[in-house]
């Protein structure tokens, strides 16, 4: 029968893992996700958690991950189909009928692995015959001990063209030929593809082997050489280590990305398990969906010299268009000349682990490989700049990532391009005018005026009305948003004192009862006189931002997750932006008093943070409407 990946992905969609566990283990729930103590070994302290969102369990303690089918076959002990059937008998799925091509194409498949699985335990043993001594030298010169060499699997591939045929010639030649093992051209005899090479098992996912890579020992190009795609091996597909870096990274709670799978090793040799390497391609859609599943924020290390940070951009470019809340690369650069291998050598373990704390964001990436692309001494290629920068947020799908975006170019753009501050002896922001009265004063530049008296006031008069009828709004909708939040909303002056004591309600029901939703909430201020308060801004769904919007359709779930975020940093710029008014007042006033430039220099600092929390708020209210 034909399991499609997506069938499969409909099947865990329709279980909830929770209700599932539950059922054999007693859980509790812990904000969004819930705890138990693992099943897979003696614990007292919970360390198990159960998230339904995204569909999976993993224990702290033990490292158990997996998922609805998983959780069947290892805690279950049933075996994979019979999971499978199971679990879509509780979800009311058919299971696909079986497909005899599908059967066949199988059976096939397992004979190739026979062939390939073969040729690498006849690559091994050449490896270790007298006439392997020469690659052996060559591994250890390389500095890789015995126990990784072996761990890896490495084999010789003998200078001959038909050294291989002859030791597996009880597989059809056609067969050979399909695993990529032996290369027929037009209608002469097949021959051995890999020659005089040392040779390194490719795995999949589940550690069986599906193709091999070779580097070549002595003198000739290629220095690596492939298998080619074939039924058991797509490169763009695979990634070199998976078997054993998975299981690492759930340790280490990181994956690395290296350029080729000596890379890999030589890391392996220092202690460092979870890298991986691409074979031979940029990264793609699909090996980057592989590491997205292992970390949210994979890192990726690769060359500092001109092809390596190219194949960096294009791995940058790549990620773009799936870019998700949460999920993004990482870029750790080697210095130039120095690729994994030098580094560790030298500076060992630690020395590469220095370069990966210095790993840049891929939004910090891709501003500095666009400034340093070419002057910016002209207004045209200033604008060339920004022109670019905005395409790389354009080309990101989700709108909220890609709104986060142009607003990081966008501040950068305008750190850049500020007007310089004026030196001592140069022209200052002061210029002299005449008065009525014939002689000379000094009037101000208007940028410097004192601020406004709402604007002096602010701090202690607190947010305006609307803004604080759409917290309040917002906080009922998200109950969840107080408990986060509690220490901001407690310093936050509302004026208005019937909103006051709306705030305070809330805040005392959250804290006495932990969990609410918003009936849960409305139960509690029901006896109270802020109730109607309370229901009026329910309903009020009119006002511009996305969490006081009611949710319908089939996004509601992924609204949510938008109106949140859009919650959390619309409660920071309320408390933030009173305080920076208060002190911008302080600055102004300091600085009309002393004309120093570095009491200009903080004014200006100050101006600046309050422009950009003002255009935070617009674009929070922006977003609700998009």
């Amino acid at each position: 029968m034909t399991l499609t990946p997506q069938w499969l992905d409909e099947l865990r969609s329709r279980i909830t893992l929770s209700t599932l566990i539950g059922r054999t283990v007693k859980i509790t729930r812990a904000g969004r996700e819930y705890k138990a103590c693992c099943p897979f070994h003696n614990e007292k302290t919970p360390s198990f958690t159960i998230n339904d969102e995204k569909g999976f369990y993993h224990c702290f303690g033990c490292s158990a991950h997996g998922d609805a089918i998983r959780w069947m076959t290892d805690q279950r002990g049933l075996s994979f189909m019979d999971a499978v059937k199971e679990l879509a008998a509780e979800a009311g799925m058919d299971v696909p009928a079986p497909d005899p091509r599908a059967a066949k194409k199988a059976e096939e498949q397992a004979s190739l692995r026979d062939v390939v699985q073969g040729a690498a335990d006849w690559f091994a043993q050449q490896l270790e015959s007298t006439n392997g001594a020469p690659a052996r030298d060559y591994l250890a010169r390389r500095g890789i001990s015995d126990a990784t060499r072996r761990a890896f699997a490495f084999g010789l591939a003998p200078d001959s063209r038909s050294a291989l045929k002859e030791a597996l010639k009880k597989f059809p030649t056609a067969m050979l030929v399909e695993s990529g093992m032996l290369i027929a051209v037009d209608d002469k005899e097949p021959y051995d593809r890999f020659r005089g090479r040392l040779m390194i098992p490719i795995r999949d996912a589940r550690g069986r082997v599906i193709a091999f890579g070779g580097r070549i020992l002595g003198d000739g190009e290629p220095k690596y050489l492939n298998s080619p795609d074939t039924p058991l091996f797509d490169k763009g597909r695979t990634l070199f280590n998976l078997d054993k870096a998975s299981p690492a990274s759930r340790q280490t709670n990181r994956v690395i990305v290296v350029e080729g799978y000596m890379d890999v090793i030589a890391l392996a040799e220092a202690g460092i398990a979870d890298a991986v390497a691409p074979l031979g391609t940029a990264l793609t859609e699909n090996q980057l969906g592989m590491l997205w599943r292992m970390v949210p924020v994979p890192l990726l290390c690769f060359d500092g010299d001109n092809a390596g940070q190219k194949a960096a951009m294009r791995a940058a470019t790549r990620a773009l268009p799936l870019l998700r809340p949460g999920f993004s690369l990482a870029f750790a650069t080697l210095p130039a000349g120095q690729d994994p291998d030098d580094l560790v050598r030298a500076k060992g373990a630690a020395g590469f682990a220095a370069i990966l704390d210095e790993a840049q964001p891929l939004v910090e990436r891709l501003w500095a490989h666009e400034v340093a692309a070419g002057p910016l001494t002209t207004p045209e290629e200033r604008a060339a700049l920004k022109t670019r920068l905005l395409a790389h947020a354009d080309a990101i799908q989700d709108a909220d990532v890609r709104h986060h975006y142009r607003e990081a170019f966008r501040e950068r753009l305008d750190a850049l391009f500020a007007r310089p501050r004026v030196e001592r002896g140069g022209r200052v922001p002061w210029a002299p005018q005449a008065s009525r009265g014939g002689g000379r004063r000094f009037a101000p530049d208007p940028r410097l005026q004192p601020p406004a008296d709402e604007t002096r006031s602010i701090g202690k008069a607190g947010i305006a009305a609307p803004l604080a009828a759409a917290l309040l709004g917002g906080l009922l909708r998200y109950p969840q948003a107080i408990a986060r939040n509690e220490e901001a909303l407690i310093r936050l002056a509302v004026p208005d004192s019937a909103d006051a004591e709306l705030l305070r309600a809330i805040l005392d029901s959250a804290a006495a009862q932990e969990g609410l939703d918003t009936e849960g909430l409305l139960a509690i201020l029901e006896p109270m006189k802020v109730y109607n308060r309370a229901t009026t801004l329910l309903r009020a769904d009119g006002m511009h931002f996305s969490f006081n919007r009611r949710l319908e359709g089939e996004e509601v779930e992924a609204a949510r997750e938008i109106a949140l975020r859009d919650l959390d940093e619309y409660i920071g710029v309320l408390v933030t932006q009173p305080e920076i008014r208060a002190r911008l007042a302080e600055a102004t006033a300091d600085y009309m008093r002393t004309m120093d430039d570095e009491g200009h220099a903080r004014q200006q600092k100050l101006r600046a943070m309050d422009e950009e929390l003002t255009r935070r708020l617009a674009a929070l209210s922006d977003s609700s409407q998009s």
